[in-house]
């Protein structure tokens, strides 16, 4: 995976930190630091998505939400995306992985980069995955489902798990624990750094209690709440807290795309 300039990124690295901006298309992606390793298999809706956008090729995270699809973060997509299931360390060819390509990149018609709103996107695998105890879909909320402030979470991925060390990529999954924050937590950050938070299609989340940000996954990846994701690694600035993607928002637009698509 090519290091870039955040101006040229489409998507995350697992070799660059998104500490110094938004993680989006135009800046690369989150790390898990202050985590720890993941019971090896414990997450068996983990993606882990290979991204070729011209010449370069970056990663994001994902989560399985059906046998034919994969849902992740709008600014994921690229011109050729594979997606690995049923891994924990992404640099074995274990035999628990399943390794597929994508048919088609399905972004919410609404999503706006810049802003970061509607962040949100599904995969349709050109063949079903095989569910077995590696490789199984997660959850969804329902629709509008409210997610209370001080809902303790968790984000999961593999990427780099020291700060300022570009080398320290991880090749196994790592967890940490985050927490949901009230929306003015991020919408009345005086540095203004969240003025584009929309607490409809967003949720604001960190960790309160050592003020720092650590839901630092992949980006597009899933936040996960009980057995539920209830959000997707989004955005958010050098520091705390992270912004995701409101699933609960969404799932009317998940549900008719998916039913439209099935074959």
């Amino acid at each position: 995976v090519e290091d870039c300039h955040p101006s040229q990124c489409h998507c995350s690295t697992r070799a660059v930190s998104l500490r110094s901006g938004a993680r989006s298309p135009t800046n690369p992606g989150w790390e898990i630091i202050g985590g720890w390793e993941a019971k090896p298999h414990s997450r068996p809706y983990m993606a882990y998505l290979n991204i070729k956008h011209g010449n370069k090729n970056y990663n994001c995270g994902g989560f399985l939400v059906s046998e034919n699809f994969v849902l992740t973060a709008a600014h994921c997509n690229g011109d050729k995306i594979t997606v690995t299931l049923g891994a924990h360390n992404i640099r074995e060819n274990e035999r628990s992985q399943q390794v597929i390509r994508t048919f088609r990149q399905f972004s919410h018609p609404d999503y706006d980069n810049q802003p970061h709103n509607n962040d949100i996107m599904l995969l349709q695998l050109a063949q079903k995955a095989k569910l077995n105890k590696w490789v199984r879909p997660i959850t969804l909320p329902f629709a509008k489902q409210r997610v209370k402030p001080g809902t303790k979470c968790s984000v999961a991925g593999w990427g780099r798990i020291r700060a300022n060390d570009d080398k320290s990529a991880s090749d196994k999954l790592q967890e940490v624990n985050v927490e949901v924050l009230k929306d003015g937590q991020c919408l009345n950050n005086p540095n203004g750094a969240y003025k584009n938070y929309n607490s409809t299609t967003m949720l604001c989340a960190g960790d309160s209690k050592e003020k720092k940000d650590s839901a630092k996954g992949d980006s597009g990846g899933p936040l996960v709440c009980g057995k539920r994701a209830l959000g997707i690694v989004s955005w958010g600035p050098y520091f705390p807290p992270g912004v995701y993607t409101k699933i609960s928002t969404f799932i009317p637009w998940i549900q008719e795309t998916m039913k439209r698509l099935q074959p």
